[in-house]
């Protein structure tokens, strides 16, 4: 598309979204739990700020939080009570060298921003330090949590920079990170570490200029194909394929593979496996895509084919003030990766302009980018370092996917306006009638968590509840379904809510107008309860037809 066109293109959005009035659902909350009236437990130590980043451990009902120079291990069931802390600061010395290179004082300290369990009782944690990353070893001796003193550079495993968005995930002992290799963040990478070493190529076709949100990984180890694990890490950036007047990012997926070893000789000690192909979060009635992705949560289920992933998602352009959540099926992950054509750079004659284009040479066999499974391993090809030279080669100039992996019916589950939505969970909730739900659990930059279901096509927002006496952004959201509580962390405390609180619908009417698939009315007993606690109790569970379901709107 040439220059002028996308300037005129992008008008033409902007003015067709603030007429598009009837194109949006409202979503207003039905109910509004202010915050003096909440029930909520919460977590602060005089002194200590930035609670951003969480950690559950459900075998020990331990939730550990990462703060600016401590690190906290509260109780899950109430966060209330500390069951013990360490700090961890950064030296005098090495605060004072940060601000010397133009550092603002207060980043000019150690921020925790990764934290990972290893096994039940060690846990590996890195910092900010000072714009100078550290990581090192917890572990918990009786019951008390101890840093080990085994100090490792964090280059590349943790930010230099508190406010920069990071995504890691632990898996098999090794560590994968996304995140800035250098002093200024003007190096990105996707790296293996504490293990056998990978890192991303170094050039704007791999990565170009990325925020990367969240990774995760999806163990195959029952999969017939004999399928390696996957690492999936999410990220916007600038698009390198799009020619527009003001550079557009696009939302990202990428996938590489767990027993990537590298090339023999092309692409040594970097990734073999690493594809990246673009999310699409369309706006139906504009044709208009949701660019800049926020955060993202795997909805897990038995059946690996079957994960969803959910993601928030927002446009470049502030005055688009609205905000999506779109599902993605790993199944379709799956074929894009597998199957999709590869985009190819072309360099424009008598220019030096590079125009990105469908790539229609061959593709040699093992396909580019694929993990090695039971069909490459029929053909000798064990490992990454069996791989000819012509598959890495393409992995190497032909990184991006041509194919968009789609929302789930081309839609968003959830548009709206007026809420910049930060953080997701997603619980699935077996109702009543034994039907699935997926509860969206989401959190704003104001400092509120929308409650918001799906019922026969139309969302509800059920609940909002309000965290915090003064507006404040929400950082971090981690959910327990077995505890029944979501966990959020922000730049002053960390509080504590229920996923459900059936007792706030004061009768029958307003239960089951609100929809929510936690809770039932109980008619002998006169109150709202949770479903849970209505089937457990033989009094209260003597035949269906004592009960309303959330979803039924015959008369009470």
């Amino acid at each position: 598309m040439q220059k002028a066109s996308a300037i005129t293109l992008l008008f033409v959005f902007c003015g067709l979204f603030e007429n598009a009035e009837t194109s949006f659902q409202s979503c207003i909350p039905r109910k509004t739990v202010a915050f003096q009236n909440g029930i909520n437990r919460v977590f602060a130590e005089p002194g200590i700020f930035n609670y951003s980043v969480l950690l559950i451990n459900e075998e020990t009902d331990s939730l550990f939080v990462g703060a600016r120079g401590a690190i906290f291990a509260l109780e899950l069931n109430d966060i209330s009570k500390a069951v013990s802390y360490t700090y961890w600061s950064s030296p005098e010395s090495a605060q004072l060298h940060c601000a010397r290179r133009g550092k603002d004082k207060s980043d000019c300290q150690n921020y925790i921003r990764v934290f990972h369990k290893i096994n039940s009782t060690t846990y590996y944690v890195c910092g900010t330090n000072a714009f100078q990353p550290a990581c090192d070893y917890m572990v918990i001796v009786d019951g008390q949590i101890q840093l080990l003193g085994r100090r490792e550079e964090g280059k590349g495993k943790c930010p230099y920079d508190p406010a920069e968005r990071y995504a890691s995930v632990m898996a098999g002992g090794e560590l994968y990170s996304a995140t800035s290799f250098d002093f200024q963040g003007s190096e990105p990478v996707v790296l293996r570490s504490l293990g056998n070493g990978l890192r991303t190529e170094y050039t704007a076709s791999w990565l170009n200029e990325p925020t990367f949100v969240h990774a995760d990984i999806i163990e195959e180890r029952e999969n017939s194909l004999g399928g390696d694990d996957q690492i999936y890490v999410f990220f916007s950036e600038k698009a390198v394929e799009f020619d527009f007047y003001d550079k557009l990012i696009v939302p990202r997926i990428a996938r590489v593979c767990k027993g990537d070893r590298g090339g023999m000789r092309t692409l040594q000690k970097k990734w073999t496996s690493f594809l990246k192909a673009r999310l699409s979060c369309l706006e139906p009635s504009l044709n208009l895509e949701f660019n800049v992705v926020q955060d993202i949560f795997l909805l897990k289920t038995t059946d690996w084919r079957e994960r969803i992933f959910y993601g928030i998602f927002t446009f470049q352009w502030e005055t688009l003030d609205t905000s999506a959540v779109c599902a993605f099926n790993l199944s379709h992950v799956e074929d894009v990766f597998s199957s999709g054509s590869f985009k190819a750079p072309v360099t424009l004659e008598q220019s030096l302009l590079v125009k990105w284009v469908i790539y229609t040479g061959d593709v040699p066999f093992p396909r580019p980018g694929a993990c090695i499974g039971n069909k490459e391993k029929e053909h000798g090809y064990t490992t990454s370092l069996d791989l000819p030279d012509k598959t890495l080669q393409m992995v190497k100039d032909h990184p991006l996917i041509d194919s968009a992996v789609k929302a789930i019916d081309n839609l968003p589950k959830l548009l709206k306006r007026g809420s910049k939505y930060t953080r997701i969970a997603v619980d699935r909730v077996v109702a009543l009638d034994h039907r699935l739900h997926d509860v969206m659990f989401l959190g704003t930059d104001d400092g509120y968590i929308h409650k918001a279901v799906n019922y026969q096509g139309e969302m509800f927002i059920i609940q909002e509840v309000q965290l915090f006496m003064s507006p404040q952004r929400v950082e971090s959201l981690q959910l327990s379904s077995l505890k029944g509580y979501l966990y959020v962390g922000s730049a002053s405390q960390v509080v504590q809510v229920p996923v459900s609180d059936c007792g706030r619908y004061r009768n029958c009417l307003d239960c089951v107008l609100a929809r929510d698939p936690y809770c039932i009315w109980a008619r002998i007993q006169q109150e709202c309860v949770n479903v849970s606690e209505g089937t457990a109790d033989p009094q209260k569970w003597q035949h269906r037809k004592l009960y309303h379901y959330p979803w039924q709107h015959d008369s009470t």
